[in-house]
């Protein structure tokens, strides 16, 4: 290969990898009380390698089996250097569910990271 052509590939090369760096908003734990008979708080523990205002993880949310959302924590700004990161949510969750799933969001990526399976206390 000749110098510029090995230049160009290599160039192309980190482009690729700099568009796909941050990844997807993955779950890594949550933490599940009983707050009262139907109400639940979540703390929930998102990695994500937030690149600043246009590329970071934006939301979490708790979902029943079927995939029906239960709730939403919205998140308000990146967490650049506070990774992982972890936040929390009351939320109500009728009497006959007994396990949900969370699942994280980005805003470039959307979801598709990993996500968790926790039954209810």
């Amino acid at each position: 290969m000749t110098r510029k052509l090995i230049c160009t590939v290599c160039g192309l090369m980190a482009m690729a990898s700099s568009l796909v760096f941050a990844g997807e908003a993955e779950v890594l734990g949550v933490n599940v009380s009983k707050v009262e008979a139907d109400v639940y708080r979540f703390s929930v523990t998102v990695k994500h390698e937030d690149e600043g205002w246009d590329h970071y993880a934006d939301k979490w949310d708790v979902l029943d089996l079927q995939g029906n959302i239960l709730g939403t924590r919205v998140l308000m700004h990146p967490h650049v250097s506070e990774q992982p990161f972890t936040r929390s949510m009351t939320l109500s969750i009728p009497m006959h569910v007994k396990e949900v799933k969370v699942r994280a969001h980005d805003k470039i990526d959307g979801y598709g990271g990993e996500e968790i399976v926790v039954k209810l206390p």
